[in-house]
């Protein structure tokens, strides 16, 4: 039996917290996925998803992890033997290019100290001395959820196109969409993957990958097989509102409200909110005397804060003492910085009071646990909320339509 009242407070970098709405809109009976009524349901979360993408081109919808989505960008653009370029901007980003070498592809992957995004510069430099275009894609995680660093997507995109390279550009939006301010057609993205337990809100069980023109054409060439993730059997069906073999219809039914929650909101908004509350937990965490993994401002996520514990204190540990004390989850650090960060989530339905109760939780925490810190960190993510909330930033005040 729990000795907490109350509901857990998981401050994970996804899977995010499901929200009351959601939840309802997928306590519905199974329908019959070959109906007239699922059409409609089909057509209307597909042309939804598309908005979120910000996208007029497909978005398809799978009924996999966020790991599938990888999966499926892989095999419908790239063939045994292509090379790419990729940046190991952190776990994740470690991840994709293991998958990808496994379907026999050859990574050229550009490291990093785990704290910077991925460098258009650098990338811009590697693309103008492949004179013979060997590079088939540049492939880049946005928001790479295990250090709390976003790369500049838009800015990437440029230097692609100053080295008047002709690569596929995929990008990993597994943490980020929904949540942080991405733009697939405008930064002229060819395939745009994500999940939907994160921005989407939804439980795990959707993969997604937005597709443009350039991509597919791509797909009718590649030589890699596949059959479960191929695009066009996927699209054929999809036109009536249909899927090729049998969809998480009950997601489907949360991926509608979702959707609506976010529209509502206003995605300037949403993304607008996501910056204050990131802002906030910074000001904690410098008040707190601890630091921040990501060093550069221009990257700081507004997804995720993941935080440096002090020499001779193990952030598994402190984890632990929260959870156990606090009924409190907070992220793990993953492969380099295992034990080295705890990483707080701040992202989906996550407002100003559950900001403040998950520092609250943290800032309790690091006494019980005797991580040195300097009191007050709760106070200090107080006034910055209270500051950009009279000012009237946008997203707490203003209404954006879509």
């Amino acid at each position: 039996m729990s000795k907490f009242q109350g509901r857990h407070f998981l401050q994970i970098p996804g899977p995010s917290p499901v929200p009351d709405r959601v939840l309802r809109a997928m306590d519905m009976p199974v329908i019959d996925h070959r109906s007239a009524e699922f059409a409609e349901l089909g057509k209307e979360v597909l042309a939804g998803s598309q908005k979120i993408f910000q996208t007029k081109n497909p978005v398809i919808i799978f009924p996999s992890s966020g790991t599938g989505a990888w999966e499926a960008a892989i095999v419908n653009t790239l063939s045994p033997g292509d090379k790419v370029l990729m940046v190991e901007t952190g776990h994740f980003a470690t991840l994709w290019q293991k998958m990808a070498r496994r379907f026999g592809i050859e990574v050229e992957f550009l490291s990093t100290d785990w704290r910077h995004g991925a460098e258009p510069a650098a990338i811009e430099a590697k693309l103008a001395a492949d004179k013979s275009h060997s590079f088939k894609a540049v492939m880049v995680v946005h928001n790479e959820t295990s250090t709390g660093v976003t790369s500049r997507i838009a800015e990437i995109r440029k230097a692609i196109d100053a080295a008047k390279h002709p690569a596929l550009f995929l990008v990993d939006t597994i943490s980020s969409l929904g949540s942080a301010e991405y733009r697939h057609d405008e930064w002229g993205v060819d395939v745009t993957v994500s999940c939907s337990q994160k921005g989407f809100m939804l439980p795990p069980g959707l993969g997604f990958n937005a597709i443009s023109d350039k991509a597919r054409e791509a797909a009718k060439t590649n030589k890699m097989p596949r059959s479960y993730w191929d695009w066009e059997e996927m699209l054929k069906p999809n036109e009536g509102g249909f899927f090729p073999y049998t969809p998480a219809t009950n997601l489907l039914y949360g991926l509608k409200e979702a959707v609506a929650m976010l529209l509502e909101e206003g995605l300037d908004n949403v993304f607008a909110r996501h910056k204050r509350l990131a802002a906030a937990t910074r000001a904690a965490v410098t008040h707190w005397g601890l630091e921040v993994l990501c060093l550069e401002p221009s990257e700081y996520s507004p997804v995720l804060t993941a935080v440096l514990m002090p020499p001779g204190h193990d952030a598994d540990n402190f984890r632990k003492v929260v959870l156990e004390n606090y009924n409190m989850s907070l992220g793990a650090g993953l492969s380099k910085v295992a034990g080295k960060v705890f990483r707080i989530g701040h992202l989906g339905e996550c407002n100003d009071l559950t900001l403040m109760g998950a520092l609250t939780g943290v800032e309790m925490g690091l006494s019980v646990a005797g991580v040195p810190h300097r009191a007050g960190g709760v106070n200090a993510a107080m006034e910055l909320l209270e500051e950009r909330n009279a000012t009237n930033t946008p997203g707490h005040l203003k209404v954006v339509k879509n």
